[in-house]
């Protein structure tokens, strides 16, 4: 039995407005995720990967179509949707403490302070920043500051986290460290996830399931399905299915770039 949709996208068209006239971002999107389903979107540079974050979390409308979570049309921020970005946009005069749980004080809940705190403390446990959690954030690395970035998307329970580049700025070591706690986090928490990367390999170790868009204006012009074990180790993607992967990946983001051959068209994605 196929899960039911957590996001869905039909028909999305979307274009900002400069001096010069409209400049289409999204044309005709149509996609959806399954309910805990994790996602990942790569595609050239400017092909509106992250105005479809803003679209999924309700910061921005469509100009045609629909966004909808869990059955219902997204107009504007949904309390059910975590976001984490390349800059973790940590606020420097709270403890690590005080800044995971800053959704709880702006989403409505029954939580007080003592919950509040004991939940941001069992996510720093999990991410492995317990003992720093009296820091703040000019006193941690990027890494660490990126962790408690994760703590605090995941800190209100939503139902979708969208992460837009978040380990983009990082050097290969943390960002695969960071890959592992991922994995470890989604074991953790009930989320459906929509990754925005650059990165193949970190497309393939943490999704289900890679979606490239075409240039601008974008579609859904291929998925890939990641037939890799759901528990999996950095070892996995040196495996000869990784690399077929990998390679039909490079190969559909070459056509998006319009450097190679035909790609697999198609402007509906169901993942």
């Amino acid at each position: 039995m196929t899960a039911p949709a957590q996001i869905e996208l039909r028909h999305v068209t979307h274009a900002y407005r400069t001096a010069a006239g409209p400049l289409p971002v999204l044309d005709d999107l149509s996609m959806t995720i399954a309910h805990n389903g994790f996602c990942a979107v790569v595609g050239p540079s400017g092909c509106g990967k992250s105005t479809l974050t803003r679209l999924v979390a309700g910061l921005m409308r469509p100009d045609t179509g629909e966004v909808i979570l869990s059955g219902q049309t997204v107009t504007s921020p949904r309390a059910n949707v975590g976001m984490a970005f390349q800059n973790p946009v940590l606020l420097e005069w709270r403890t690590i403490l005080d800044n995971v749980p800053l959704p709880l004080e702006i989403v409505a809940n029954r939580m007080d302070k003592a919950e509040r705190r004991d939940r941001a403390m069992s996510l720093l446990s999990l991410v492995g920043l317990e003992g720093f959690e009296n820091k703040r954030p000019s006193e941690l690395s990027g890494g660490m500051r990126q962790r408690a970035s994760l703590c605090r998307a995941l800190v209100h329970r939503p139902e979708v986290l969208v992460l837009d580049e978040p380990f983009g700025a990082l050097d290969a070591f943390t960002r695969e460290d960071l890959w592992q706690i991922m994995h470890e986090l989604r074991a953790e928490e009930a989320f459906t996830c929509l990754l925005i990367t650059h990165d193949l390999r970190e497309a393939v170790f943490l999704a289900d399931h890679v979606i490239v868009f075409s240039g601008r204006p974008a579609h859904a012009q291929y998925v890939q399905e990641v037939d890799l074990p759901k528990e999996r180790t950095l070892e996995d993607l040196y495996s000869s299915t990784a690399s077929d992967m990998l390679h039909e990946l490079r190969h559909q983001i070459s056509v998006a770039q319009g450097r190679d051959g035909p790609g697999t068209a198609g402007k509906g994605a169901v993942v």
